[in-house]
């Protein structure tokens, strides 16, 4: 998860605010994570290909918990909601 403690996040805002403060395309950024990874996974094992397919799914899950699912929930309000509920059948 991205929530690590403020002093950890200092340092590496100073390192990525100049990239941050410039627009990138989605290719770029694809890049950026692309390299990012294959710099720090190293030396390829199982385990480390198992850890970067899990940051990358935890990382994808909290972009959809924070953003993407507040964006749906604002779109269904405005243009009406799909699922009806009448196909849940809770015990």
């Amino acid at each position: 998860m991205p929530y690590i403690k403020e002093i950890q996040r200092t340092s590496i805002d100073l390192l990525l605010d100049p990239l941050l403060n410039t627009t990138i395309s989605e290719g770029e950024l694809n890049y950026i994570i692309t390299r990012i990874l294959d710099t720090w996974q190293g030396k390829t094992g199982y385990s480390k290909i198992n850890a970067v397919v899990g940051i990358l799914e935890c990382a994808k899950l909290e972009f959809y918990r924070e953003i993407a699912s507040n964006y749906e929930d604002y779109k269904a309000e405005i243009n009406g909601k799909v699922y009806t509920g009448k196909g849940i059948n809770y015990v």
